[in-house]
């Protein structure tokens, strides 16, 4: 189960389990939380697709796959905390969710939940659910009551739907007249998390990294073309500039039968 590492220069042949547990992205000092995002795209730019059956925009089979997914996990198993949004937890009720918010419980990751206790970091990270209208399934959140639940909506949030959430145990904050990346960072900040892993959709995505909220971005790039025009991109909507990246590490993954890259990029401020 190796990789080659093509960046930083020598090329070489290295395990692929660590690749990304081995940065201690936790152990992260600093005055603000260190927020990183992930995604796994075809190389024409797809991150899902429309599912003709429910609707949904899901990850296509041709591009998710268990290499992927091992660094997914390694990610967040150095997570404080995971940014969502609540459209996640609605597919969540309706069963249609990628999965359950890792650390995964399956015996490939039981090392992931090992790491965690060793580095004193709680069972399972937290959650951080961007939501304009609180329309939060409870059904879903029952199947995270292992961890803290924090809701960040704009101000004066429906009234009936805040009570019931207070009523099961979440945290709901007001983020002012719309969810941006100074209000998430305000929570994320206020709150001493260390490390925060996006995992929303592309809009979630823009949101950070127009605000300058975002400061790593993963990418798994499938060798594969899926085409298709009902699809989402790791980023969709304006910008107000262009933010450059700068490439941390690159790595050629042939385990698959297509092929995949795994890139890791720093947001230059």
């Amino acid at each position: 189960m190796s990789v080659t590492r093509l960046y930083p220069l020598p090329a070489i042949e290295r395990p692929l389990q660590g690749c990304y547990l081995e940065l201690h992205l936790h152990r992260h000092e600093g005055e603000r939380t260190l927020v990183y995002a992930n995604y796994v795209t075809s190389l024409d730019g797809r991150i899902s697709l429309r599912d003709p059956q429910s609707g949904e925009f899901v990850v296509p089979r041709r591009i998710a796959n268990p290499r992927d997914w091992r660094l997914y996990q390694e990610l967040a198993a150095q997570a404080e905390v995971m940014i969502t949004s609540a459209r996640y937890f609605r597919q969540l009720a309706k069963g249609n969710a990628q999965d359950l918010l890792p650390v995964g419980s399956e015996p490939d990751f039981a090392d992931l939940r090992d790491w965690r206790q060793a580095e004193g970091l709680r069972t399972q990270p937290d959650v951080l659910v961007l939501s304009r209208s609180l329309d939060i399934p409870e059904a879903a959140i029952a199947r995270l009551s292992d961890r803290r639940l924090i809701v960040l909506t704009p101000s004066a949030p429906e009234p009936q739907r805040l009570r019931r959430l207070e009523q099961l145990g979440v945290e709901v904050v007001e983020a002012g007249s719309e969810i941006d990346a100074a209000g998430i960072r305000r929570t994320l900040n206020s709150r001493g998390y260390r490390t925060a892993y996006m995992i929303a959709g592309p809009e979630v995505h823009r949101t950070l990294i127009a605000g300058g909220g975002l400061d790593r971005l993963f990418l798994t790039t499938r060798h594969t073309l899926l085409g298709g025009d009902a699809f989402h991109t790791i980023l969709e909507g304006a910008l107000p500039n262009s933010p450059e990246l700068e490439l941390c590490a690159l790595y050629l993954d042939n385990g698959e039968a297509c092929g995949q890259s795994f890139a890791h990029y720093r947001l230059r401020s």
